[in-house]
């Protein structure tokens, strides 16, 4: 179901603190609540400044750009919306956010190529009612770090398996959300792990 456009959201915190971000209107974009952002990014605060980080699933930027406010040294935002793209490029742009790129792209044909740099943390908060979290979690582990973080938000009723690499960190929920974040730590497999022997 279509709802109303949103509008804008606001960036919470950094050095475009108070900064708008359009929300265009097109189905299923939903961009995380102030209130969920505010959670996330107070377990986060100590690992974003200089940190690599990949939003998959980027929409209205939200996450992405919050993250880049507080010191991210790269964020990528996936998109493949090529209107939506377009918008988070502007945006970027009006803010100069310069460590902040946009690429028109479809998440698994992007994470599908040869890993080319490693990420300290991963977004995954894809449109409700579809099991992009699910299909996307196995195509990370050649763009993680050692330790790094992965972020996933889902419907409330939605359930997933996550990889035996990941470590439940915090978790919370709303009405309609359920938030987790995880740590991606190699040091839980066995030796005889199949993610080891790939």
């Amino acid at each position: 179901m279509n709802k109303a456009p949103f509008g804008q959201v606001r960036i919470i915190s950094g050095n475009l603190r108070g900064s708008k971000l359009p929300v265009e209107t097109y189905p299923g974009l939903r961009p995380t609540s102030d209130r969920v952002r505010e959670t996330l990014f107070n377990w986060l605060q100590s690992h974003i400044s200089g940190r690599r980080i990949l939003d998959c699933f980027a929409g209205t930027g939200a996450l992405g750009f919050e993250a880049a406010s507080r010191g991210a040294a790269e964020v990528v935002l996936l998109e493949k919306v090529p209107a939506l793209a377009a918008s988070l490029r502007e945006t970027a742009a009006r803010l100069k956010a310069d460590t902040v790129r946009v690429e028109t792209s479809d998440s698994f044909a992007w994470l599908g190529r040869p890993a080319t740099t490693r990420f300290d943390l991963v977004f995954i908060d894809p449109p409700f009612g579809t099991e992009y979290a699910q299909q996307v979690l196995p195509l990370l582990g050649p763009w993680l770090a050692d330790q790094a973080w992965v972020y996933v938000e889902t419907g409330r009723s939605t359930r997933i398996e996550v990889p035996s690499t990941y470590q439940l960190h915090r978790e919370g929920s709303t009405r309609e959300v359920w938030y987790r974040l995880f740590r991606h730590d190699t040091a839980t497999l066995s030796p005889s792990s199949p993610e080891q022997s790939a």
